[in-house]
């Protein structure tokens, strides 16, 4: 990672884009930079503030620690003591302005259909280039959703009618996942601020969604382990007590694994910081009993949906 001050200085981002960015309200921000000094962003003749990516970066470095349980008092003591030292804190995002990507020639559902078509050929090399021709034309969350998501529901819809075998499906669902995995190991590891875990609730097996949100989660910077399928409730008990995570994301596409997570939410609010626990999956978007039952924060139907409630959660407290 970089130093802060290694990021650009000019004044270009309104109050609204940092908000956007960073998820901390405008009211909280002028109160930091009234009673702290911590910013002074550049005004303009109509009272507008302006702020630059060092800035923003300053911000993201400052909410990682509040998240993890400091004060913004403590805070704002760790950066003047690193400043009176003439050093900068090391950013916590990694920066680069936006690549425009090159023109798909085709729409993403076409690579799901192209996707399938290989993976049920058996065919590990033409997979291999898709994969890496979509990652040229799309971002990840485009990928996961419009590509990877489609071309599993036909893998499934294939295995259901009898028009491809059992070791078929598996053989493809772990072509996707080792991708999957590959892609996230080739993310920077964020290894401070609160921590997310996810993973699938016990006798939950269907890993995909799980991965694909700790994916997206590591490329936008927090804080998250993947833990994998299964996971039992007091295995998951015993670890929060050790890793103190602030969110646990779980797939429950299963009646079974809604019965046996039903008292969950209640055990981690036992827990020292009180983690919650968040969870998706098909079986609790079609089942809204269930999701009273569990309590906890229900992150929506789509990966983006998902995304944005565990941003409002993470950086606001609310969802």
């Amino acid at each position: 990672m970089s130093k802060i001050d290694s990021y650009p200085t000019e004044p270009e981002f309104t109050i609204k884009t940092v908000q956007n960015r960073t998820g901390i309200k405008p009211v909280t921000l002028r109160a930091w930079e009234r009673r702290y000094n911590l910013l002074e962003p550049m005004r303009m003749p109509n009272g507008y503030r302006l702020y630059s990516e060092q800035d923003i970066q300053l911000l993201l470095w400052v909410q990682r620690r509040v998240e993890s349980g400091v004060s913004i008092s403590q805070v704002v003591q760790q950066f003047n003591q690193i400043r009176e030292k003439d050093d900068w804190p090391e950013s916590v995002q990694t920066y680069s302005p936006a690549k425009k990507r090159k023109k798909a020639p085709r729409p993403a559902i076409d690579y799901a259909e192209m996707l399938f078509g290989a993976l049920v050929s058996h065919n590990e090399e033409r997979t291999a280039i898709i994969f890496e021709e979509c990652q040229v034309y799309f971002e990840l969350l485009t990928i996961f959703q419009e590509v990877i998501d489609p071309c599993l529901e036909l893998l499934e819809e294939s295995w259901f009618l009898g028009d491809i075998p059992i070791a078929t499906r598996h053989m493809s669902s772990q072509i996707i996942k080792g991708r999957l995995m590959g892609i996230m190991q080739g993310l920077p590891m964020i290894k401070e601020g609160a921590l997310i875990l996810v993973g699938c609730g016990p006798e939950g097996m269907n890993e995909m969604r799980a991965m694909m949100l700790a994916v997206l989660l590591r490329q936008n910077n927090y804080h998250v382990e993947y833990l994998g399928p299964d996971l039992p409730t007091d295995d998951l008990i015993d670890y929060s007590k050790i890793s103190r995570p602030k969110l646990i994301c779980l797939s429950i596409n299963s009646e079974p694994t809604a019965f046996l997570l039903k008292d969950f939410s209640e055990q981690l609010s036992r827990l020292r910081g009180k983690p919650r626990l968040a969870y998706f999956g098909r079986y609790v978007t079609q089942n809204e009993e269930a999701r009273e039952e569990l309590g906890g924060i229900y992150l929506g139907e789509t990966l983006e949906t998902y995304l944005e409630r565990i941003r409002r959660y993470m950086t606001l407290g609310v969802v």
